[in-house]
């Protein structure tokens, strides 16, 4: 059997009950944590020109989009996804070489499973498919180095969990994981160098791809199946040599992945944590600073400090904001806090955010390099005009693996992201549903999410209207 194959059996034959208990509630905490996400994106820019899109076509059909109207999947796939990813605050998996959100395939899963009338099990079951299958290829087949970009493992994991929720069968399985780790191999241009609105709809695209791949090989279309190991697949053009034994893999990737507590690229959230807890402590001003140092880890030095992937201190736009370590931590001390509206516009421009980020230096630290992913260890020392150094070195946060985050933490977060945008029994009724997948179907649960969007009393929300 060729490697996708053997990936497809693993697919195919997951089944609910292999779950534990903790795995379920990790993925419920995920789950949550993505909608809410996704809930309170239902603002930006680029969502507003996908939704223009979708309405433009005309198109009607039986999958739901959050925040009202409905479409085809594929289509239903890319808003959803657009929404769940756009503030760039859901999940993470940390490996050595690569990083990636496997929440950013909840979208596929809900469309597929609401459009074949799934139940919550399934969508369980389906998303933990995803998640192992993309964070294991994460783990072994990095492919960041060679210039591309982490949706390459995520065409695998798209295709597994919707063939999963779809119930094809391991033929039919390994067909679509064939179709669509041939066909979408992205460029890590994505994520360097002045970032634009592709660095939040590179996922969605693959999704909604990918999903329409496997809703083809499931009427019988074909791929090569020796996409992995065959001569020009991914080994010999991209990774090099990998082994996965799939027949020995389990569903519990998902409690080692990490949900982030800023609203900031993964690889800061120490860095973040750590200024913050300095603020507290001394209660300085911005005006109090002469310089900030940090050491970190190289792996976010190249992403988002400046290194490999581009200088971080011109900042002009949100995407670029979030992937700058030295505008977060700029805005971490004069604002208290990293969420979403520090990406508003008029705050990324202001003169305040843009003079301290200047201020900010990063360099790599090896001792810090050689702990992560185990840790996202850094140091951070501020330096004042009066003399005074203040320090303060962090290794995790409350949501990365290591320190869990809980049930209660997750719904406070889902709160404070939705709030503005949808009313406190919408929120509930999301929440509930989650809570409660084992009794809930896939369509009930995105009946509550349509229900939210501008006829809410949060009203306020810029959004198209719904579809007729």
């Amino acid at each position: 059997m060729s490697q996708v194959e053997l990936m497809a059996a693993f697919a195919s034959g997951a089944r609910f009950e292999a779950l534990g208990s903790d795995t379920r509630q990790q993925l419920k905490i995920r789950i949550v944590d993505a909608l809410g996400c996704g809930l309170g994106a239902l603002h930006g820019e680029p969502i507003r020109m996908i939704r223009e899109y979708i309405n433009e076509l005309g198109s009607t059909g039986s999958c739901t989009l959050i925040g009202g109207g409905s479409t085809d999947v594929d289509r239903a796939v890319l808003y959803n996804s657009a929404l769940i990813r756009y503030l760039d605050f859901n999940d993470s998996y940390l490996a050595r070489g690569e990083s990636c959100h496997p929440s950013d395939n909840l979208g596929a899963i809900l469309a597929a499973g609401e459009y074949i009338g799934a139940t919550g099990r399934d969508l369980m079951t389906a998303l933990a498919v995803a998640y192992q299958v993309q964070c294991r290829l994460c783990d072994v087949a990095p492919v960041r180095a060679r210039g591309f970009d982490h949706t390459v493992q995520g065409a695998y994991g798209v295709a597994a969990g919707v063939s999963r929720i779809l119930k094809l069968d391991p033929s039919q399985t390994a067909n679509a994981i064939a179709i669509s780790g041939t066909a979408f191999n992205a460029l890590r241009v994505t994520r360097t160098g002045k970032l634009s609105h592709w660095k939040g709809l590179a996922y969605p695209n693959l999704a909604a791809c990918c999903t329409r791949a496997t809703l083809l090989a499931r009427h019988g279309i074909t791929g090569p199946l020796e996409v992995i190991e065959g001569e020009k697949g991914l080994m010999d053009a991209i990774t090099g040599c990998f082994q996965v034994s799939w027949s020995g893999e389990d569903l519990g990737c998902v409690g080692r992945t990490t949900v982030k507590k800023y609203n900031a690229e993964i690889h800061s959230q120490t860095a973040i944590e750590a200024v913050l807890t300095l603020l507290r402590r001394y209660q300085f001003s911005s005006t109090d600073i002469k310089r900030v140092d940090v050491e970190i880890f190289d792996v976010a030095y190249n992403i988002i400090g400046g290194g490999e992937e581009g200088d971080k201190t011109t900042v002009s736009t949100k995407e670029q904001a979030d992937h700058s370590l030295p505008y977060v931590l700029a805005v971490a001390i004069l604002d208290g806090q990293v969420m979403p509206e520090q990406y508003e516009q008029e705050r990324i421009r202001r003169a305040d955010v843009q003079a301290l980020l200047g201020k900010v230096s990063v360099q790599p630290g090896k001792l810090f390099s050689d702990r992560f992913p185990n840790e996202m260890p850094c140091r951070v020392k501020i330096t004042l005009k009066d003399g005074r150094v203040l320090e303060q070195e962090t290794k995790d946060y409350e949501g990365f693996f290591t320190r869990p985050m809980s049930w209660e933490m997750a719904i406070q977060k889902f709160n404070e992201i939705a709030t503005p945008y949808a009313s406190a029994a919408q929120r509930t009724a999301v929440a509930d549903a989650v809570a409660n997948l084992e009794q809930v179907s896939v369509r009930e649960l995105m009946e509550r999410l349509g229900a939210v969007g501008p006829d809410s009393d949060a009203s306020h929300v810029v959004l198209a209207h719904k579809e007729s």
